[in-house]
């Protein structure tokens, strides 16, 4: 038997590297899964391929900073497959021209501050907000949010998309512990370098070689690697886990300075 066997999930940014890779993860195991992304093509890619291997999914188009269309997306996930137990909140703006914005902050609009947030965190948010009470109907479940590296250090750039992150630590802890005794657990995962399409499209060879340094494993991150933990995260075998921010980054944040090959 399927770890998920039985079990409903909702992959948020589903369309993309690391959440079209936790999507298929979770259909491998059983799990029925729907994929939302804002971009419906994508998020219809990611379900064919789940189907096409045998799983069950399906896609929903939302923009989810928005507090009706994460509503709805929750609403439609009970709908078509009768409840919620798992939620991976992924969704990111990961748009290299919008990520080459988000500069020091002196350097730094308005505008670009409160979209990132909107989508890194108060998304998160609105998601957990309405997708803890159908887990709760169903006795519990277990909420994989998607952190950063960059949440824990200070850099010279990606202002927001930090800030946003740590304030995604946050909300892993306050829901943690609010809804724990419902049997709601909630921990989030901390990438390092992961090599998804949006990463080559951000960073330049230069950067990925040093980031490539900076990881003490031989090969650097995959989507799959992340999305082995979130399946690990959103079954039984981790059900006295929660509250917890857990690095993936080849040992990226154990040490200080460059590890030299």
């Amino acid at each position: 038997m399927a770890r998920l066997d039985g079990k409903v999930a909702i992959v948020t940014g589903g369309g993309g590297g690391i959440g079209g890779a936790s999507a298929r993860a979770l259909a491998r195991e059983g799990a029925a899964v729907l994929v939302v992304d804002v971009d419906a093509a994508a998020a219809a890619a990611t379900v064919e391929t789940v189907t096409g291997a045998g799983g069950t999914a399906a896609a929903y188009r939302a923009d989810l900073s928005d507090e009706a269309q994460a509503e709805a997306a929750v609403a439609e996930a009970t709908s078509l497959f009768g409840g919620l137990d798992v939620l991976h909140n992924n969704a990111a703006l990961t748009d290299s021209a919008f990520l080459s914005e988000d500069r020091a902050v002196t350097e730094l609009s308005v505008e670009v501050w409160e979209r990132t947030l909107a989508v890194n965190l108060r998304s998160q948010m609105l998601m957990c907000k309405h997708g803890v009470p159908p887990m709760v109907q169903r006795g519990g479940g277990s909420i994989v949010n998607m952190s950063s590296g960059a949440s824990f250090k200070g850099d010279r750039t990606r202002t927001a998309y930090g800030v946003s992150k740590a304030g995604v630590n946050a909300l892993t802890l306050y829901v943690a512990t609010s809804h724990g005794k419902q049997g709601v657990r909630a921990n989030a995962i901390v990438p390092g370098l992961v090599l998804t399409d949006a990463v080559r499209a951000h960073l330049d060879e230069k950067t990925l070689a040093s980031l490539g340094r900076a990881t003490l494993t031989p090969a650097v991150g995959q989507p799959d690697d992340v999305a082995d933990v979130v399946v690990f995260l959103a079954c039984d075998e981790s059900r006295y886990i929660t509250g917890q921010l857990i690095c993936v980054d080849g040992g990226m944040s154990a040490h200080v300075g460059l590890a030299e090959s």
